[in-house]
This record gives structure tokens, C-alpha cells and sequence, in this order.
């Protein structure tokens, strides 16, 4: 009697070591052969996403208007020993977003993770000057394609239980940015967006939540920083006395599409060094 019940014991020990050398693997690769999509993701936010998604894991497909970007992203990263596929997608464009769930699909045979990460901004002015046409092509890229782009990966989540979509806003949607006001109401949208999202799409699984950057070191916010007078304005107005680099969202975006954050939809979290993000 005493021997079986140690032999029971053993068992039961056994079976606790497994499951907690099971939780630390999971915990190492938080997103293991999970299929991503990423969408403007050959440089600065989007592509530090990227890796870190593949970093932790998942097999992603990266995205960008221009072929030559698209190479030049997956050979690097795939240089890096990463699960890292491309196509070109200008969100744009119906048969573009179409094509790049169909990659995904087909080389992956679902998509469980979305980062809607492309933004536009063709005005640098008074919100004022803005033309119809250029309203028009900024509601469209930001807020619009967003949305569909969302709504032609639902199915494929749907097909695996479930998902995870993070949208991609900024610090402008809640401390406007001077001479980017167009832009600032479309990111301003975009919380709104995730909101009716997370609301939509929980009966299916499917979580939706939002990262808002502040001044990150990009190509694409250049013109805010590149002036050395501009950025140290811009730091006096930081706690944390610095500009943002990319990886300082990457790592955000993975635990929000991950198990870790099963329990968190409809929300946005600023990475802005402390600048104000309340509307």
C-alpha cells in the first residue's frame, strides 16, 4: 500500500513538472506558430512588430505598397532565422487586402493575429488648408481600410477559434499634434474604431485593442523630431526624458495578442514617455 502510494505520488509530481516545463516553454514562445499579418511593416513600428511577433514566435507575413521594401524586410528578417513571409498590400485597394489574407492562408492555413499599422499623412499644416480630396484620402487609409482590413481576416480567425487584432492609433488621437490635424482626427477615430470592434467581435472570440505611440524615432514623424531644437522641446514635455524607438511598442503589441492578455479587449495603451492620453 505505501509503495503504490509513493509510485502515486511520483506520478503526480511527474505530471506537475511537465505542465510547469510546458508553462515555461509557452512562456518563452508566447505566440508559437501562431500566423500574423502586419500591415505597413518593412520599417520603423510596423517592422519592429514584425520581429518581435516572430521573435516570439509566430510565423508573420509582412506588408508594404513597394515590392523592393517587402523584399528587403523578409531577407533581413529571415537572415535573423525568423518565420517571415511578404507580400505587397496597399490597404487600400480591395484585391490588395485580399491577396495578403490569401498568402497567409496559404502558406500558413489561417491567420490568428492582425497589426493594422498603415497610416497616411499628406498634410503638414493648418487643419484649415485641408482640401476635401485630402480629408477624403486620409479617412480612407486610416480609418476606413482599418475596418476592412479587419473585417477580411475575421472569417480566417473565426475558422481557428478565435483572434487577436491590434490597431495601430498614435498620441495624436488624444494631444494633437500642431499642423497634423486632419491626421490627429483620424487616429482620434481609430480608438473609437477599436471600441465598436471589441464590441462586435467578442461573441466570436476575438479580442480588438489599440496601441496609441507617442513621438517614436521613425521616418515617418522625421519632421517633428529631425530638428534638434524641436526634439529637446519635445522632451521638456516627456517624463521619461527621451524620444520613443520602435522596439518600445513591439513588445506591447506581442503581450497584447497573446494568452498573457486573454482577458483585455476594447482598450488602448499609450507608449508615449508619460505624455498626457486622456480625451
Amino acid at each position: 500500500m505505501q509503495k503504490a502510494s509513493l509510485l502515486l505520488g511520483g506520478c503526480v509530481r511527474s505530471r506537475k513538472t511537465v505542465k510547469m516545463a510546458s508553462s515555461r516553454v509557452a512562456r518563452q514562445v508566447p505566440l508559437a506558430n501562431k500566423v500574423a499579418l502586419v500591415t505597413a511593416s518593412t520599417d520603423g513600428i510596423g517592422f519592429a512588430i514584425a520581429r518581435r511577433l516572430a521573435q516570439d514566435g509566430a510565423h508573420v507575413v509582412v506588408s508594404s505598397r513597394k515590392q523592393q521594401n517587402v523584399d528587403r524586410a523578409v531577407a533581413t528578417l529571415q537572415g535573423e532565422g525568423l518565420s517571415v513571409t511578404g507580400t505587397v498590400c496597399h490597404v487600400g485597394k480591395a484585391q490588395d487586402r485580399e491577396r495578403l489574407v490569401a498568402t497567409a492562408v496559404k502558406l500558413h492555413r489561417g491567420i490568428d493575429i492582425l497589426v493594422s499599422n498603415a497610416g497616411i499623412n499628406p498634410l503638414f499644416g493648418n487643419t484649415m488648408d485641408a482640401t476635401e480630396e485630402i480629408w477624403d484620402k486620409l479617412l480612407s487609409i486610416n480609418v476606413k481600410s482599418t475596418a476592412l482590413m479587419t473585417k477580411a481576416v475575421v472569417p480566417e480567425m473565426e475558422k481557428r477559434g478565435g483572434g487577436s487584432v491590434v490597431i495601430v492609433a498614435s498620441i495624436g488621437a488624444y494631444f494633437p499634434y500642431r499642423g497634423l490635424g486632419p491626421y490627429n482626427v483620424t487616429k482620434t477615430a481609430l480608438l473609437g474604431l477599436t471600441k465598436t470592434l471589441a464590441f462586435d467581435l467578442a461573441e466570436r472570440n476575438i479580442r480588438v485593442n489599440c496601441l496609441a505611440p507617442g513621438i517614436i524615432k521613425t521616418t515617418f514623424s522625421r519632421m517633428l523630431w529631425e530638428d534638434k531644437a524641436k526634439e529637446e522641446r519635445i522632451i521638456k514635455n516627456l517624463l521619461i526624458k527621451r524620444l520613443g524607438e520602435p522596439e518600445d511598442c513591439a513588445g506591447i503589441v506581442s503581450f497584447l495578442c497573446s494568452e498573457d492578455a486573454s482577458y483585455i479587449t476594447a482598450e488602448t495603451v499609450t507608449v508615449a514617455g508619460g505624455l498626457p492620453s486622456r480625451l
